[in-house]
Order: C-alpha cells, then structure tokens, then sequence
C-alpha cells in the first residue's frame, strides 16, 4: 500500500472517530452526573454486585436524586427517593415505562411474558393478565375462600413439628405458590410433591443466581461470559426446564379445553388463541403463554412467601410487637376464620404488616426500567432506551416519610389515636405502569396467612439461637436460612 493511501485511510478513520464521539457526545449532553467511568469496566469498581443498592445509595448522597452511573459500556440513570421515583414513574409515565433490553431477558424471555415484554405484546401481555386475574378470583370471595383453605393446610403442617425447631422456607413457599398455581392451573399441590418441590427449587436457585456477579457481568459482556461456566447457565438450564413443564401442562389442558367452561388462565389463554383475530397469531402464541405462566409463579410465590417469612422473624425479634398483634386477633376475631373484611378493625395489625413489607424492602432495585423515548427529566436530557433503576429502597427507606427508616418501627403507619395511617411513601409493589399486577391478590395473601399463623402459634427462636437480619444475597432480600419454632396457642 503506498503512503498515500495509508495517509487518506489515517484521516478517513480520524473522522469516523471523531463523527463517533461528536454523536456521542451530543447524544448524552447534559446527561446526569455520576461518576467517572473507567475505559471498559466502566464503574464496576465501585460497586460491589452482590448489594449494588448499597453503593448506589452511597452515590445519591454525593450527585443527588437522579445521578448517572456506567457498568461496563452501558450508561444507567438512578432515580433515589420518594418524590424522584414518583416523578418519573407516574408524571412522566409513558417516557419510563419500557424495560431494557439485557443478554440475560433476551436469552430467556426474549420479549414474551409481561415482566421483560416491550411496546405493544407488553400492553396485551397486562390487559390480559388484570383480566384474567380478576375473573378468576382476584379481590373475591372465591379466592378469600382458596387462601384461608390453604392457610388451614399450612396450620396443620406446622402442628406436625410440636414446637419443635423447624426450617419454613419449603412449606411457606409451598402454601403461597398454591394460591397462584389455583389460578394459573386450577389445581394445588401438597407440600412433598416432587413437581412443586422442583419447581420452587429452580425458582430459588434463579432468584439468588440473579443477585451473583456471573449474571451482571454476563448482561455487561454476554458474548465473554457466555463461554464460561457459572450462574447464568445454570439459570438458562432452569428456565427450559420450567418452561418445559408448562408446555406439558397447556398442551394436556388444550385436550379437554371448553371456551364457554374455562377453568383457570391456561384455558382463558388458549382460548385467546381460538379467537381467529389478528391478535391471537400476533400474541397469543405458545411461547408468550410459557413466558407469562413463568412470569406469574414466580412473582405469585416469590415476593409473598418471602414477605411472609420475614414477618416471622421480625415477630420473633420483636416478642411485644407479635403480642399486641395476637391480642387483636383474639378481640376483633377470636377463634373464627379470618377474613379480608376484618381488616379494616385491626389497625395495628395492618400497620405492622405494612412495616414488615417496608423494613423486609424485598426488590430493593426495583425492576430496571427504561426511557421509551428521549425525555428530559429534571433538567437533565436522558436518550431513549436508557436504563432506569428508581431504587425502590430509597423510597422505602426515604428520611422524609419515615421517622425511623432503619428500624422496624409499625407506627409509621399509625396516627396518634392508634388508627391506620397511609404513607404515600410506601410502594413495595412500585408504582405507575409496570406496579405489580398482583399487588391486591398480594395483599389479601399476606393480610390471611399472617394472622391465621399468628392467630394459632406464637413463635420463637429455637433455645440458644441469635436470628440474623441480614437479608440472603440474591435479586430479592430474604431472610438468611434459619429455623424457628411454632408453639400452639390452642
């Protein structure tokens, strides 16, 4: 090649680079301030991947409520506090609806289900989903009368250990999962079935494999990654064993299907798919179906089961606390079944089922949002497609709303004369367009099975035993193994 030609390729390669970075640097004028990223690992340095909330509230204290930061080459916008998150979530909701597209969604979901689905499938994903979920029990008696059944079953296990030391993650997990499965499939499953036992195994083993650093460094460098042995192929393992039982499932239900007797969501969506309108080829297909089943066991059990047993150790921690609630049941319930509509007179018991959810702070990143075009929010310019991370313990743990953040502390749900008092604060189940779809199934689960437990045990430490709550490392917090005792208050 004669110098000439290496000349004019030195200079055409200078411009390309500089018209690249000029874009670049256009694109992201006025971007939110944050640290200074490091070539390739960007600010991974300063974050330990395990507990990123941590770090990330480190930083707001330094750049503020909306801050910038770059884990290896993508550049991600983090909304702190109450007020920031709300913002965004609800005045600027259709700018910051979107989820981001990751390796890690795209190898799994790949935009089917309702959790990781974008534009469109997700909105027919969620119409469907609110739907279904309400014609099939959703806030009615017929679901009332599925959780306290299942709470009943759940009693009678726990009577079995006679007070003695037991581990309760397995039936507690198993006793909440049923509720969603009786939606979902119509049935339930005793608490040894080998099926729930490998479903709610895989499920545990993919929610703390997304807490592990294999999982964000694969989402930052997939192709790297992806050669190596770790977490994320154990979790790509898990989801095509899941999504092979719920094939199995459908494809038996799709046998005796009757679209004018339809038993659960399985046969509310295969009767979509016999619809013959454009949507049902569009979005009714076989592997959104897998994709959303999936979505909503996981949710249905994750979150609630976990909840719950949190608030089981926080009762053991906090004897008084567990007292006072137990004291209510037996004035407004006594020995009667316990219903939604009891609620409204057990204020302190509502209030620390409240605080439980607050301090127990289960999805402390929230699931990562994205902006759906470009948008400027709070004087700053964030590009479409940016990743949004409204750190949901920031608002559960905002100094502005809550007098004691730190600690477990009911009243901060209860006014002077001991009546329930609402905290605009409080959002476990987030806010705006992408709220838990569950949130009141939710609510009527933990508000029953808590007070059923509470109702027939108290419950303490096994002799000798110091409790940690230090929260389990994986995507959501949970309670670090441990095992507690149910005492018969019959």
């Amino acid at each position: 090649m004669d110098p000439v030609t290496i000349l004019l390729s030195i200079i055409v390669i200078l411009f390309l680079v500089k018209t690249y970075n000029d874009q670049k640097n256009q694109k992201y004028k006025n971007f939110p301030p944050g640290p200074k990223p490091l070539p390739f690992i960007g600010s991974l340095h300063m974050i330990d991947l395990q507990k990123p909330h941590y770090a990330l509230m480190k930083l707001s204290e330094e750049y503020g409520s909306v801050f910038s930061i770059q884990l290896g080459m993508e550049k991600m916008v983090v909304l702190c506090g109450y007020d920031t998150v709300k913002d965004a979530l609800i005045n600027h909701a259709e700018e910051f609806y979107e989820r981001p597209y990751t390796a890690m969604s795209a190898r799994t979901s790949n935009g089917n289900g309702i959790l990781f689905a974008h534009g469109e499938n997700w909105k027919v994903m969620r119409r469907f989903t609110l739907s279904t979920l309400r014609d099939f029990g959703m806030g009615r008696r017929s679901i009332e009368n599925t959780i306290n059944e299942e709470a009943q079953c759940l009693i009678q296990e726990l009577k079995s250990y006679k007070g003695e030391p037991f581990e309760n993650m397995t039936i507690v997990n198993a006793a909440v999962a049923n509720i969603i499965v009786s939606i979902l499939l119509g049935d339930r499953f005793e608490y040894d079935d080998p099926t729930i036992l490998k479903l709610m195994r895989i499920i545990n083993e993919n929610i703390r494999s997304f807490g592990r650093i294999m999982i964000r460094l694969y989402n930052m460098f997939p192709r790297l990654i992806g050669l190596f042995p770790g977490s994320h192929q154990k979790v790509f393992q898990n989801f095509e064993v899941m999504k092979a039982f719920i094939r199995e499932v459908f494809t038996k239900q799709k046998k005796t299907l009757d679209i004018n007797d339809q038993r659960n969501l399985i046969d509310a969506f295969l009767a979509k798919q016999q619809e013959g309108k454009p949507e049902s080829t569009l979005y009714f297909h076989n592997d959104n179906l897998c994709m959303l089943v999936s979505n909503l066991f996981v949710a249905g059990m994750e979150t609630t089961s976990t909840t719950l047993r949190w608030g089981l150790l926080l009762m053991i921690k906090n004897p008084e606390i567990q007292k006072k609630v137990q004291n209510e049941i037996d004035r407004v319930i006594g020995s009667a079944e316990p219903q939604t509509e009891h609620r409204k007179q057990m204020p302190y018991t509502d209030a620390v089922i409240h605080e439980i959810q607050r301090f127990a702070d289960i999805v402390p990143l929230n699931l990562p949002h994205a902006t759906a075009k470009d948008v400027t929010f709070r004087g700053y310019n964030i590009p479409k497609g940016t990743t949004i991370i409204p750190l949901l313990t920031s608002v559960l743990r905002d100094k502005a709303y809550f007098e004691k953040p730190d600690a477990f502390y009911p009243e901060h749900f209860l006014d002077s004369e001991g009546n329930l008092k609402k905290n605009e604060a409080f959002i476990p189940f987030s806010l705006g367009k992408r709220s838990c779809a569950g949130e009141n199934l939710a609510k009527m689960e933990l508000f029953l099975f808590f007070t059923t437990l509470l109702q027939n045990f108290t419950f303490q430490a096994p002799p000798g035993a110091k409790l940690d709550l230090t929260p389990a490392l994986g995507f959501t917090n949970a309670p670090l193994p441990h095992k507690i005792c149910a005492i018969s208050r019959s």
